[in-house]
């Protein structure tokens, strides 16, 4: 990719995002003097949020500020702080943050709902799955998702350190469509527009080069964590699992609504979302186990249906659930790859029953109404 690539004019707009993650960093939460929350600015992004799910859009917030607004009420100011000082700042300031998120959209009748993650709850296979189960299920039941990330019990060793990258895994786990980095800059320039007046906003990138990567710079001021170099890693996580990223301004008043009218830096993969998620099933060279299904079954996965377990009659191999497994006919015919929603052991029990009989079967643990979910399958070439 050329840089004159990265300046064709920009068609993405955030009206056409279906699920949308937007992150928002602590230097527009927090006012940088007096360590409060910025409750005017607050009030006008929680009315640019109604008015994308009046759009029927889904919107999860991944907000910063938990440590710069603690950190003041525990008399933490004037110098850095220690590994337990942020800790103890972000248990102090995590309160007060998602109490403001709650009144900000209370005002829209928005239900917020606080999910604390740390790494390992986006890449352990168990953890990614409970945590993406729980997003999912806030969405469909109208509520907005408050991610940030766990400072209070996470390590230098095992923390993310920026939001950027967090925001970026959110949008991966839950599939979004779309991801929105907030911050006190517009977008990505050729040049450190504040030290270079020839500096151009590059409003559209598909690809991020070595070329790209040298235009980033550090953090902008004291209450960020994370500069432009963590906006390109967001940019990347998000680019892989083909979902369009942008960099925008949010220092003024109602952000989201400004994007339509200001230019920012896009961000834009190659395919969408699901079809990143299925080309990585179908290149799964290992799968841990095997549905042997019936003619029924076969059609409707023919038709674009999930796999139920009625239509499954054997069932092997040891698996847990969310491994990749094949889906095979009785003469051995390789038909179809995809993530089992139950293991091998809950999948052996409830094979040949009809769903409404899951829950009478695993008891707690039978929530879920499929063998795979169509999301998570992909037919084999015939």
């Amino acid at each position: 990719m050329s840089l004159t690539d990265t300046l064709a004019p920009p068609s993405e707009t955030l009206r056409s995002a279906r699920r949308l993650v937007l992150k928002v960093g602590s230097a527009l939460l927090v006012d940088e003097a007096s360590g409060e929350i910025n409750r005017n600015w607050m009030e006008a992004f929680a009315d640019d949020v109604a008015a994308c799910r009046a759009r029927g859009q889904e919107v999860v917030i991944v907000t910063s500020g938990a440590v710069a607004t603690g950190r003041r009420h525990l008399g933490l100011v004037g110098r850095p702080l220690k590994l337990e000082e942020k800790q103890a700042a972000a248990a102090a300031g995590q309160l007060r943050l998602a109490q403001a998120w709650h009144e900000a959209l209370a005002r829209h009748a928005v239900t917020v709902a606080q999910v604390l993650v740390t790494p390992e709850d986006t890449e352990a296979r168990q953890r990614h799955l409970n945590a993406r189960a729980t997003i999912n299920t806030l969405l469909r039941l109208g509520a907005v998702p408050l991610i940030n990330e766990n400072d209070t019990v996470a390590t230098d060793e095992i923390r993310f350190g920026d939001n950027d990258r967090l925001a970026a895994r959110v949008a991966q786990m839950v599939s979004a469509d779309t991801l929105v980095l907030l911050s006190d800059i517009d977008g990505l320039y050729t040049a450190d527009p504040k030290k270079n007046s020839s500096a151009r906003l590059l409003e559209r990138i598909t690809d991020i080069t070595p070329e790209i990567e040298a235009m980033a710079g550090p953090a902008g001021t004291s209450l960020s964590t994370g500069g432009m170099v963590t906006k390109l890693m967001a940019a990347k996580i998000a680019l892989s699992a083909g979902c369009r990223m942008a960099i925008a301004s949010g220092r003024m008043l109602h952000p989201l609504e400004a994007m339509e009218k200001t230019p920012c830096s896009w961000f834009v993969p190659a395919t969408n979302p699901l079809s990143a998620r299925k080309k990585w099933i179908a290149g799964h060279v290992a799968t841990q186990g095997t549905f042997i299904i019936d003619a029924g079954a076969l059609s409707a996965l023919q038709r674009g249906k999930s796999l139920l377990p009625s239509g499954v009659t054997a069932v092997t191999g040891t698996f847990e659930r969310g491994d990749v497994v094949q889906v095979m006919t009785a003469d051995g015919r390789e038909v179809a790859r995809g993530l089992s929603a139950y293991s091998s052991d809950e999948a052996t029990r409830i094979k040949g029953h009809q769903s409404a009989e899951i829950e009478q079967i695993l008891g707690e643990l039978g929530g879920r109404d499929v063998l795979i979910h169509r999301d998570d399958l992909v037919l084999s070439a015939s």
